[in-house]
Formats: structure tokens, sequence, C-alpha cells
């Protein structure tokens, strides 16, 4: 499968029904994964409310895990060496543990596990990786995952205006900086990974409120400001938050680029934003002439860590 038709399958992923076993006596969640298929847990992070959930991204889980943990492992490969050891230690915490994969070693060691369909780059698996806690934990309508799959389906028959944002960037080869604020930090985070792993670009990302208590000082005063291209997302709920944005620019003199969300549910409008960034960054590898779907740099640096 190539790299478009990974990114097209988005809109069937939003549609995957499985559930995780939910444990009777558990007072938090801890979701371990790493880059791509990890992302998913720091959404989930964003979404979920009701308990405690620590999204980790480390070789070790933290001291507070014990039985009353649910310990969700989620790796694509079902090999993220990281992910392996902290599964290892959350069975013998006594930890409740399930873990999402499409194979490798990780489903030898876990018992409750949902298989994911293989043969995706485990960025372009997202939907997978994240459905299943959408499905246990929150009550989503179809009718809002309904329309969450006619966004993407809408997004991959029509993104001209996206290929000429990307564009933009490649002229002026502009280092992207994207601005979330809850519930969308990481999804601001997943655009700026997508740079790095899609376009082999540097970029960064932020959120608000936080970064008006220290980044904006830089904003204001830094050397090369004209090198850089700031995105925020125009779907705020929060007065206090569009209005810090808006007094951000003013008082930086940066121009932040609104990307509006179509969409009534989160949903809706987190899927929007996430295909959104794939494309922007599909579009830059298309225009920089390299390959999306190469990560030989990660694999020579497992090879070294295994020698």
């Amino acid at each position: 499968m190539d790299f478009l038709n990974e990114l097209k399958n988005l809109k069937k992923q939003v549609f995957f029904e499985e559930k995780l076993e939910i444990p009777r006596n558990y007072d938090k969640i801890v979701i371990a994964g790493m880059g791509g298929s990890g992302i998913a847990g720091k959404i989930f992070q964003e979404m979920y409310t009701d308990k405690p959930v620590f999204a980790l991204d480390d070789y070790h889980i933290p001291e507070f895990a014990d039985e009353k943990t649910m310990f969700v492992a989620m790796s694509y490969s079902g090999n993220t060496e990281e992910v392996i050891a902290a599964t290892r230690e959350a069975i013998q915490r006594g930890c409740s543990v399930s873990a999402l994969t499409s194979g490798g070693e990780l489903e030898s060691i876990v018992e409750n596990v949902i298989k994911v369909p293989s043969g995706l780059q485990p960025r372009s698996s997202l939907g997978y990786m994240l459905m299943p806690l959408i499905n246990s934990f929150l009550k989503v309508s179809s009718e809002a995952i309904r329309k969450a799959g006619d966004l993407l389906d809408d997004l991959d028959s029509r993104n001209e205006w996206i290929k000429e944002e990307a564009e933009k960037i490649f002229e002026r080869e502009l280092i992207p900086v994207v601005y979330g604020f809850s519930p969308y930090r990481s999804i601001a985070y997943r655009w700026k990974t997508q740079f790095n792993e899609n376009a082999k670009v540097m970029a960064f990302s932020n959120y608000f409120p936080e970064l008006d208590h220290n980044e904006i000082i830089p904003l204001k005063q830094t050397y090369r400001k004209d090198q850089f291209r700031f995105y925020t997302f125009g779907c705020s709920t929060d007065n206090r938050i569009t209005k810090r944005i808006h007094a951000t620019g003013r008082v930086s003199g940066i121009e932040l680029e609104h990307v509006e969300t179509p969409g009534e549910s989160l949903v809706e409008k987190m899927f929007y934003l996430i295909h959104y960034g794939d494309y922007l960054t599909y579009h830059l590898a298309n225009l920089r002439k390299i390959d999306p779907m190469d990560v030989s740099a990660i694999e020579d640096l497992k090879k070294i860590l295994k020698g």
C-alpha cells in the first residue's frame, strides 16, 4: 500500500468497533506507547477525564502503578522495546494489562490483546489504536462517528487548499510551529511529528495558555522570526483561549494561520484536524521529492542500539 492510500485508510479506521476488556476494580489508567503508536494514548488522555490517565513514553512505569491500574500497551509492530519493558513491569506489578498491536513480542506476553490490521506505517494506524479507547470509555454516538468518516472522505476527495499551504512552507523553506489548546494539544503535537516523519523537516508544537507564560517572549523578540510558519486551530469553545490566541498575535507581531474546523462533536473536529495535518505533511514531502514512508534513520538507530 502506498502512502496516499495509507492516509485514505483513516476513514475506514474510525469505524473500528473493537473494545478493551475493562477490569472490575481499577482507579487509574496507564497507556504505554511510543511515536506513531503512542500518540493515540496522548490524544485519549485529553479526551477522557473521568479517571486519571497517564500517557507513558518511556521504559519504566510510574511508581503508582499497581493492581488497581488498567495498563494498556500500544505498539503497532508489537516489538517496541520501551513498550515491551514497561509492559513486563506492569505484569510484575499486578496491573490489569491489555494490548493493542498487529502482532510481535507484545502479543506473546499479554493475554488480553486486540489485534489490529497489519501492513501500515505505525503513524498511519492512529484510528485503529485510538478507536478501541474511545469505544471503551467515551459515549460517542454512531452518528458522530459517521459524520467524522464523512469529513475524512471529503478531505480525501478535495484537499487542494492544503497543498497550496504546503507550497508556502516549501517555497520559503519555513519551519512549522503548531499551537494547540485543550483538548487538541496532542493533535498539535501529532502535526509536529507528521512534519518530522512524513516531510522530514524540523517542526515544533506548544499549547495555550502555557505558551503565554514563556514562549510569547521570544515570539516577539527572537531573530529569524520570518523563517517560521505558525498554526493554530479555529475550534476553541473557551472564549478565554480565543482571546489569548488573538492577543498573542497582537503582542508578538506574528501571523497565526487559523485552521478552521468543520463538524459539531469533538470526535469530528479531532479527526478532521488529524487528517488535515496528514495531508499538509504529505504534500510537503511530495514537493520536497522525498519518500514520506522512509524512516530509515529510525531503523539505523535500532540497529546501533541492538549492536
